[in-house]
C-alpha cells in the first residue's frame, strides 16, 4: 500500500454481548458492535491526555485498563472504589465527563438474536452481519469527510488466534466487495480498510472508550424505558444505528 496516504481518522471497535446463536442469553439476547470514530488530531490532543491524567490522578500510574465490566462490578483494581466513596464519585464523575466531551462519532449495529433465529432458517453469524453494517456506514461518513482513497486503520481487540483469523478473513472479504447476502451494493474499495488486532494488555485508550460505550448502547435497545445516564450523553454522538432484523 505504498503511496496511499493515511486517513486523518482512527476507528476503534468493540462489542457487547455474545455473537453465538446456539443458546442466546435470555437476559442479554443481542449482539452489539460499535465503531468509535475519532480524528487523529483529537485523539492525540484530547482523548489520550485526558484519560491518562485521570489514571495518574486516581491511581498514580497509567497502567490501568478501563474495562466497563470491571468498573461496573468494582472488581480488580476498581475494588478500591467500594471502600472509598469520595474516590469512587470523583472517578465516575470525571470519566463520565470525559465521555461527554470526547470528540467521537459512533456507529452501532445491534443484532437481535431471537428475531434473527425466528426469521432465518440458516442465519448468518451476528458478528459478520454487524461488521458489514458498521463498515458500510463508516465508509459513507468518512467519504463525506474527504477521506476517500485513504488508508484507514480499524483497531479491534484481539480475541484469539483462530477467532482473529476468521474475523480478518471476513473483514477482507467485505473490503473486496465479496458479499453475496446483502441487497445493497457498496464499493468498499473507495477506502483502504486495514484491520489491526490489538491485545487488551496494550492499554489502548481508544479501545477502552469503545468498550465503555458498547454496553450502554446495547442496553438502550434492550430496555429503552430503563434509566441510562451514559446513553443520554452518547445519543448525540451516534451517527447511525442499524438494528437487524
Amino acid at each position: 500500500m505504498e503511496g496511499i496516504p493515511y486517513s486523518d481518522y482512527l476507528v476503534f471497535v468493540d462489542e457487547s454481548g455474545d455473537h453465538g446463536l446456539v443458546t442466546p442469553d435470555k437476559e442479554f439476547p443481542v449482539f452489539a458492535l460499535v465503531f468509535c470514530i475519532i480524528s487523529k488530531h483529537d485523539y492525540l490532543n484530547f482523548l489520550v491526555p485526558t484519560v491518562q491524567k485521570l489514571k495518574l490522578d486516581i491511581w498514580g500510574h497509567d497502567q490501568v485498563i478501563l474495562h466497563e465490566r470491571d468498573i461496573r462490578k468494582e472488581s480488580g483494581i476498581f475494588a478500591t472504589l467500594r471502600t472509598n466513596r469520595a474516590l469512587r464519585e470523583e472517578f465516575l464523575e470525571r470519566l463520565t465527563q470525559i465521555i461527554a466531551d470526547a470528540p467521537i462519532q459512533l456507529i452501532t449495529s445491534i443484532i437481535d438474536k431471537p428475531k434473527l433465529l425466528s426469521k432465518y432458517a440458516t442465519p448468518f453469524n451476528p458478528y459478520e452481519l454487524a461488521l458489514r453494517f458498521c463498515m458500510e456506514r463508516v465508509l459513507l461518513y468518512l467519504s463525506s469527510q474527504g477521506e476517500s482513497g485513504k488508508r484507514l486503520h480499524v483497531l479491534l481487540e484481539a480475541r484469539g488466534k483462530i477467532e482473529d483469523a476468521q474475523l480478518e478473513l471476513e473483514f477482507r472479504r467485505i473490503c473486496a466487495n465479496q458479499c453475496d447476502w446483502y441487497y445493497k451494493e457498496t464499493d468498499f474499495q473507495k477506502m483502504k480498510f486495514e484491520p489491526v488486532f490489538v491485545p487488551k494488555a496494550s492499554n489502548s485508550t481508544g479501545l477502552q472508550i469503545a468498550d465503555l460505550v458498547a454496553r450502554p448502547l446495547a442496553l438502550q435497545y434492550l430496555r429503552p424505558a430503563q434509566a441510562n445516564r451514559t446513553y443520554e450523553i452518547l445519543k448525540s454522538k451516534e451517527l447511525k444505528r442499524k438494528v437487524f432484523p
